[in-house]
């Protein structure tokens, strides 16, 4: 076989050809135009697409045919809250203190393959060490497989604030964590912050702007920023090209956020319809994260699976997500899919499909949530986000078609990114 793959490779060398691959899909979504199309090809050259013609075109010799007829063929999909260092367990607050760095990066390429193989092509990484980054150029140099990955590297937060590292450790664990770990009091500090992210090689800015569900602290969802803390650090981010996000349960840390200028607002559990028109008003984009909230509710009802400072906001914020996202929704609200993987096992971000069409949601918009609308997100739509010619081939195939059986998010049967095959 390597021997046939060389001689075609000479072949095509010393004739200039440019070896061609040729997906014959039965059902084509056309996110753009809203649309299924039957019986297209797409034409994949290197790692663009070249055509997307009607019918199944015929390939030469020298070319590779993909036959997908029995299956409906989308972009690749896109997952704009994710943790990839880690993922749910029992143990999993008694393992920051038994597991190094190195266990942390194991973990995460095992979490990333999983994410690609799901067929989410590209996601958003919203907080962890920094071994996310590292993650990100691991996959960007071809070391291992994976989405093409946003990394925040550590989230900003306040004193014990719900990503400030050493909650509930004891006294004299927790230290003075600072900037340069990602926790902030003040407007100078919160600067400060940002352009350490920056240095660090993060692509965007996450801070925890309420208190959260899975921290351990009392609070989940008080505001825990001020306002002069939250500009300085949109501002930051702006002046060097960042987008940003904020985990917001509780509306008056939303509003501060919104106001404040940010991207993107996490979760917005508690979100008022004041906050959603304010979100209208400045552009900000909903994530809303349905998975991750039924999930911690369902794990609150197991006696130890979460300590007992956690239990009763899992209980008390998990089940409103869907709920608040239909809201959203209806009231005009950009919606971005994102699932918060990590808090629930990697490779299920299919599932939020379903939530969202349980929510009110079309199957045709969820879809374009997770692919035109998060490609405009991270302001990359003009090489990815549909299937079109001139843009990147992240390309996936479901067995049924998703607007008659969203279901079938849940079960990728073939994933392409960059024109590589992967599943």
């Amino acid at each position: 076989m390597k021997k046939l793959l060389s001689t075609i490779l000479i072949f095509c060398t010393f004739t200039g050809y440019a070896q061609k691959t040729y997906l014959h899909c039965g059902k084509l979504i056309d996110v753009e135009k809203g649309k299924v199309f039957s019986e297209m090809t797409v034409i994949v050259e290197s790692d663009r697409i070249i055509e997307v013609s009607n019918g199944y075109d015929i390939a030469s010799e020298n070319d590779t045919v993909i036959d997908l007829k029995a299956k409906t063929v989308l972009p690749g999909l896109m997952d704009m809250h994710v943790h990839l260092e880690d993922q749910t367990s029992k143990d999993k607050y008694i393992r920051k203190f038994t597991d190094n760095k190195a266990d942390k990066a194991f973990n995460a390429t095992l979490y990333a393959k999983r994410t690609l193989m799901a067929g989410f092509t590209t996601v958003r990484d919203l907080g962890g060490s920094g071994v996310n980054t590292a993650l990100r150029n691991a996959i960007n140099r071809g070391v291992v497989d994976g989405p093409r990955i946003f990394s925040a590297g550590k989230s900003i937060a306040t004193t014990g604030g719900h990503a400030d590292p050493t909650n509930g450790y004891r006294k004299d664990l927790m230290g003075n964590p600072g900037p340069k770990e990602g926790v902030i009091n003040g407007a100078d500090e919160a600067r400060q912050a940002v352009r350490q992210r920056y240095k660090n090689g993060a692509d965007v800015i996450k801070i925890t702007a309420t208190g959260g569900v899975l921290s351990v602290a009392k609070d989940g969802s008080g505001p825990q920023f001020t306002m002069e803390e939250v500009k300085a650090i949109v501002e930051t981010a702006n002046e060097y090209g960042m987008i940003s996000a904020a985990h917001a349960h509780g509306a008056e840390g939303m509003k501060r956020a919104v106001e404040a200028g940010i991207t993107t607002i996490e979760h917005g559990t508690l979100m008022t319809e004041e906050v959603m028109d304010l979100m209208k008003q400045k552009g900000t984009y909903l994530v809303p994260t349905i998975t991750a909230g039924k999930y911690v509710a369902e794990k609150a009802a197991i006696d130890g699976y979460y300590p007992a400072l956690v239990v009763p906001k899992a209980l008390a914020i998990g089940p409103q997500i869907q709920n608040t996202f239909g809201k959203a929704y209806r009231r005009g609200v950009k919606i971005a899919f994102g699932t918060d993987a990590g808090v629930f096992p990697h490779g299920e971000n299919g599932k939020e499909f379903a939530y969202m069409v349980e929510a009110g949601m079309s199957a045709m918009e969820a879809i374009q949530s997770a692919t035109m609308t998060t490609a405009q997100l991270l302001k990359i739509d003009k090489d990815f986000g549909s299937i079109a010619k001139g843009k990147y081939a992240d390309i996936i195939a479901v067995d049924h078609d998703p607007t008659e059986n969203i279901k079938t998010m849940e079960n990728v049967s073939f994933v392409m990114k960059s024109g590589v095959v992967y599943k």
